[in-house]
């Protein structure tokens, strides 16, 4: 009689969430550019105050000024989506879809794995997605970000009602 139950047994691979999570991000890309905006007018401002006061001259493109507004505004980028996945391991966009971010182990990740795991996703998005899309080929269906930083992305069920 042949034993069945180990077959029955194996847990089918994680789904990849590609879609899922690129409508988060998506999502995300809002709140995103209104620190992006308040980040600009701060630059804005404090290039009029520091003398530029023709309202047609703007940061030269490929400035100095201009590759540290970029910076900035990477940096705020990473500050809105580190301290949302501590606090809470969810950003705005990740919470109709029921995404959450979790260590390996499903505890919270350390600062330092959320840190990287903003790193090499925008590593992954400069690589036109590249990371996202190797999820389907993962065999534990991880992106890059994933893999990289030791966390997962998981979807939380939804509250019986």
């Amino acid at each position: 009689m042949p034993d069945t139950a180990p077959e029955a047994a194996t847990p089918a691979p994680p789904r990849p969430l590609v879609g899922l999570r690129l409508l988060a991000l998506f999502y995300d890309f809002w709140p995103a550019l209104a620190l992006w905006m308040l980040a600009s007018l701060c630059f804005t401002l404090g290039y009029t105050i520091a003398g530029h006061h023709d309202p047609h001259d703007n940061i030269a493109p490929l400035s100095g000024l201009q590759w540290l507004l970029w910076l900035v505004c990477w940096l705020l980028g990473g500050l809105y989506a580190v301290l949302s996945w501590r606090r809470g391991g969810q950003t705005l966009g990740m919470r109709p879809w029921r995404l959450r971010v979790v260590a390996a182990d499903g505890g919270v990740p350390s600062w330092r794995a959320l840190c990287l795991r903003y790193l090499v996703g925008t590593a992954s998005l400069l690589a036109a997605g590249l990371g996202f899309w190797w999820a389907w080929l993962d065999r534990d269906r991880l992106a890059w970000h994933d893999r990289a930083s030791g966390t997962r992305m998981v979807r939380v069920a939804r509250k019986a009602p």
